[in-house]
């Protein structure tokens, strides 16, 4: 799929086309057009209609409404589609703090603090979308962004995919090869969440020793490498993590650490989110005009005046319906929404709290101090 990702520093007019904003000239005679140019930075995906084969179609389409069905602190957000003659823009939220792979790279491996931070933002997502029943299949290092404050983003849903039960099986290979699970390789049927957890594994692996555990100059021995699930890890890495990176990088699906075990081992116990999940609110604007007087609260009440101060009047949202993102109003109207999101503290980076044990290395240096304070006993 050709893809090019721009950065623009305003987001586009909602009555007229992205490129009347990309190249500053007018494409659209609408007759009520309608200015809008917020600080907030958006990221603008653009798409050749022309290259684009039912394959890429079809993974389009599944990227769009795997991204529709999320709503979450650290998934890219989609604001809006936007098609033209020739290409199809996808506004997405800009995230602006490079990605997990290109830090690592220039920076080297992450301390223990931000291995912890990074990856517990990385599980709260992927445990959002199977929640939602959505796999993602293409976790890696470049797909997790950061936002300009450190939060953290997972991008990229052009492999993702919905299924009816997370039990389901699928049959198609995707996402980047070292970051594939044992199973991808063996060209079985697999079922999505443990792929996903597999990837996690190498994340982690990679966010904490700077290297990847499956290395090979050849596809060949990479996958043989993988299958057999065979990798080192440096014993300076603390004991937490490695017995949580050892659950997640076990070759039998069925073996691998469940999301829920993740998210309750005692590498990530010192994580605290300073925010609390707020239950998800509608993507798209038509509770606004149908609502009774004093059934929105605040935040919606801000956001509706907003709407209105740019023109966007109730008649506007009512006749909206029905056109999720390949709407202007719906994607102003989301760009409004993220950013009193935010504005709430919603996307407040977690941090490392009080300092917690680790049981076994404490356990170990109590059973020593025992045999030191009791030399004097006689075992009978």
């Amino acid at each position: 799929m050709s893809s090019i990702i721009n950065q623009c520093s305003w987001y586009h007019h909602p009555l007229k086309h992205v490129e009347n904003e990309l190249r500053k000239t007018p494409v659209s005679s609408d007759p009520t057009p309608l200015t809008f140019s917020p600080p907030d930075k958006v990221a603008i995906k653009v798409l050749d209609k022309m290259r684009l084969d039912v394959q890429a179609q079809r993974l389009l389409s599944r990227e769009i409404s795997s991204m529709e069905a999320l709503q979450h602190a650290n998934v890219v957000r989609l604001y809006e589609v936007v098609e033209s003659h020739s290409r199809l823009y996808l506004v997405l939220e800009y995230a602006g703090g490079g990605d997990l792979h290109t830090h690592i790279c220039s920076d080297g491996k992450l301390s223990e603090a931000e291995a912890k931070i990074t990856f517990a933002q990385i599980l709260s997502a992927i445990k959002h979308m199977h929640d939602k029943n959505i796999i993602h299949r293409d976790l890696k290092a470049e797909n997790v962004l950061y936002t300009c404050n450190g939060c953290v983003k997972v991008a990229d849903f052009g492999f993702s995919t919905r299924v009816t039960n997370c039990s389901d099986t699928l049959d198609t290979f995707c996402g980047s090869p070292p970051y594939a699970a044992p199973e991808l390789f063996r060209d079985e049927c697999y079922v999505g969440p443990p792929v996903d957890v597999w990837a996690m594994g190498v994340l982690l692996f990679f966010m904490v020793t700077g290297t990847m555990p499956f290395r090979a100059d050849t596809m060949g021995k990479l996958r043989l490498a993988v299958i057999e699930g065979v990798y080192t890890l440096p014993p300076w890495v603390p004991g937490p993590c490695q017995r949580l990176i050892r659950g997640i990088l076990k070759p039998v699906p069925a073996e691998r650490y469940a999301v829920d075990q993740m998210l309750g081992c005692d590498w990530l116990l010192p994580v605290e989110y300073p925010w609390t999940v707020v239950p998800p609110v509608p993507l798209n604007p038509l509770r606004l005009a149908d609502a009774e007087p004093g059934e929105l609260d605040d935040e919606e009440e801000e956001i509706r005046a907003s709407l209105e101060e740019l023109g966007v009047n109730m008649e506007h949202i009512r006749n909206n319906e029905g056109k999720d993102s390949r709407s202007p109003i719906t994607g102003l109207y989301r760009i409004l929404l993220h950013r009193a999101q935010k504005r709430r503290g919603a996307e407040t980076v977690p941090v490392v709290g009080g300092l917690v044990r680790d049981p076994k290395r404490e356990g170990l240096r109590a059973y020593r101090s025992l045999m030191h304070s009791s030399r004097l006993c006689v075992l009978q």
